[in-house]
């Protein structure tokens, strides 16, 4: 689905700013940033796509059995979870590594995850209110929107307490879209007028199946249908992704209900390593989309700002090791223990799932085993 004559750009493909038609709602949260900002939105980037590059890598080597790249989609993730206030909870589905990373995540335990070492069991309230990877693709549009309607009953919103009043972010890919928990959750959302931001990353591809397959429409005008307003945004443009989640969000908070963002980017490597985008993508295709890079994109700003080569070169220092770091605690990681598949079931202790471990542990030990 191609993008529309609405798309919120601030960043050209060549990476100059360009404000002509920019609503100044949108303006005000980019004139607001400082250089240090903007400093780390690029380092954000960089080190997700470090992480990222490793990860893959770490897969195809035999240490984990799947992986999804978020290669492309950085500005889109960086962006919005940088406009996100710690108060505010994050509902990720499986490709959000970078907005994990911002929030606090230990990016180990993403590996930990898909190499099969834990179930995603990390404690939100340790990770900057970013709750756990969905793998069930759309049904976390509605753990979001119930939990979004929690905050508006709990009076959490609206009261003009910036540092207190709470918003939901939720994200999700185009192929979600198509599932019926999306639609679910804009029919509760639209009732209950949630304080949450529904972020669709458009990559134009759900696995092998098109967006123009998808929808007959831009999937930001299907919102409207339910009564929640929208908007489509370059997903490769750092600063309009930022700018437009930052209002979003603070409308949320405000009491201002729900709305929509559709980022329009680009999944440049496969849905997940089991996938072969060859099958059903063409080099012309890929290639126009690389040369939209939003790396190399913001990376053209920032010099144009007048950052140095020493700058570049110590966030691509920073990212190595970071790359390095989890290569090394991933060869490291051992077998976990069987205890671990009942913790993190309720948030606190019970006895069913207790009685559950003190058994296994004694058929364990009965066959010269320990659980």
């Amino acid at each position: 689905m191609a993008q529309t004559e609405d798309m919120v750009q601030l960043l050209t493909p060549s990476g100059e700013l360009a404000t002509d038609g920019v609503a100044a709602e949108y303006l005000q949260y980019v004139e607001a940033l400082s250089d240090e900002d903007l400093r780390g939105f690029h380092r954000d980037m960089v080190r997700s796509r470090a992480f990222d590059t490793e990860a893959e890598n770490l897969q195809r080597q035999g240490q984990m059995a799947l992986w999804p790249p978020n290669r492309g989609q950085e500005a889109a993730q960086v962006g919005s979870a940088r406009a996100a206030r710690r108060q505010d909870h994050i509902f990720p589905a499986y490709r959000e590594h970078a907005v994990g990373m911002i929030r606090g995540l230990d990016p180990l335990k993403l590996i930990e995850m898909m190499r099969g070492n834990s179930h995603g069991g990390w404690d939100p309230a340790e990770t900057g209110n970013f709750h756990l990877y969905t793998l069930v693709i759309g049904s976390h549009a509605l753990h979001a929107t119930g939990y979004a309607m929690g905050i508006g009953l709990d009076g959490k919103t609206g009261t003009g307490d910036a540092e207190r009043d709470e918003a939901v972010i939720v994200y999700f890919g185009d192929g979600a879209t198509s599932q019926g928990d999306v639609s679910e959750a804009f029919v509760f959302a639209a009732s209950y007028q949630t304080p949450q931001v529904f972020f669709i990353q458009n990559n134009q591809w759900a696995i092998s199946v098109p967006v123009s397959v998808q929808s007959r429409i831009p999937l930001y005008l299907r919102p409207r249908g339910f009564g929640i307003p929208s908007v489509q945004v370059d997903g490769n443009d750092v600063l309009a992704s930022y700018a437009v989640s930052a209002k979003h969000l603070d409308d949320a908070r405000a009491g201002r209900g729900p709305s929509l963002i559709e980022a329009m980017t680009y999944r440049m490597g496969a849905h997940t390593t089991s996938d072969d985008p060859t099958k059903y993508r063409t080099n012309d295709e890929t290639e126009s989309w690389r040369a939209r890079d939003p790396i190399t994109r913001f990376e053209a700003y920032l010099r144009g700002r007048g950052e140095s080569d020493a700058f570049f070169a110590s966030i691509a220092e920073e990212a190595a090791d970071l790359a390095a770091d989890v290569r090394r605690r991933t060869l490291e990681l051992q077998a976990p223990p069987a205890s671990v598949a009942f913790e993190h079931v309720y948030s606190e202790p019970h006895p069913v799932t207790q009685s559950q471990y003190e058994w296994l542990r004694e058929y364990e030990a009965s066959l010269g085993g320990d659980a």
